[in-house]
C-alpha cells in the first residue's frame, strides 16, 4: 500500500505544480506538452490527477504505522 500511496502523492504534486503554473503565469504545462486542454491525452491526465486527489482524501482517515505502534 505504501507504493500506491507514494504514487498518488507524486501525481498530486505534479497536478499542484501545474495548477501553480496556471495560477501564477497562466501557463498550463499539461496542455502545452500534450496538445491542448481538449486533447484526449490531456483530459486523461487531468482525470488521473483528479482521481488521485479523491483517493488522497482517504489519507485523512487512515492511521500511519507510527501512530499505531506508539
Amino acid at each position: 500500500m505504501t507504493t500506491m500511496r507514494n504514487l498518488v502523492l507524486v501525481i498530486i504534486i505534479i497536478g499542484a505544480i501545474n495548477w501553480g503554473l496556471i495560477g501564477f503565469f497562466g501557463y498550463d504545462l499539461v496542455a502545452a506538452i500534450f496538445g491542448g486542454q481538449l486533447a484526449l491525452i490531456s483530459r486523461i491526465i487531468y482525470a488521473i490527477v483528479g482521481l488521485a486527489g479523491l483517493y488522497a482524501i482517504s489519507f485523512f482517515f487512515t492511521r500511519s504505522r507510527r501512530e499505531v505502534t506508539t
